[in-house]
């Protein structure tokens, strides 16, 4: 099985290929898309476009994006969103499914704990995917978010969403 993870942001969207053989990921390719300076309709085309190449060029059978979060600014949330939603228009142009996970639960599926650090997302990325170095934090982003997915969202990020919730890493 083939994913692709996408840690969507309107100047630097994330995506990392991971392949899923025999219970365990390997590393295809990641990267960044930078989206320039322009105008918001313009910024948004170029992370459609550029996802869209990605697609055609790796031919994932899975999408798996971050939940946009809600931050102090109300504005840079809803710019997110939208960079979300082009990332997500990308996929859906090309009739895969998309699975949508937190922050917090890619972060325990791939570190064990909610809110890890992103250098800790980057070390245990480098690690699952046995890379000589560490990736971008944005790539790394993704390519946890990729992680996630193939874990079937197992563990404690999936008891996350079944009612169940974490503390200090722990289950209340």
């Amino acid at each position: 099985m083939r994913i692709l993870g996408i840690d969507p942001g309107l100047r630097m969207t994330g995506f990392g290929i991971i392949d899923w053989i025999a219970n365990r990921p390997v590393y295809v390719g990641s990267g960044c898309i930078k989206s320039g300076e322009g105008e918001l309709p313009q910024r948004l085309g170029v992370i459609l476009s550029c996802l869209g190449e990605v697609i055609a060029l790796h031919n994932p059978q899975h999408v798996a994006i971050e939940k946009v979060f809600v931050n102090v600014n109300p504005q840079s949330t809803l710019l997110l969103g939208q960079a979300r939603g082009a990332a997500i228009c990308a996929a859906v142009l090309q009739a895969l499914p998309v699975a949508e996970y937190t922050a917090l639960q890619v972060k325990q599926a791939v570190v064990g704990n909610g809110h890890a650090a992103k250098e800790q997302v980057q070390e245990m990325v480098k690690r699952l995917l046995n890379l000589p170095v560490a990736p971008s934090s944005d790539a790394a982003d993704a390519l946890a978010c990729a992680i996630c997915h193939a874990h079937g969202g197992q563990g404690l990020g999936a008891l996350a969403t079944a009612g169940y919730r974490v503390r200090n890493g722990r289950l209340i």
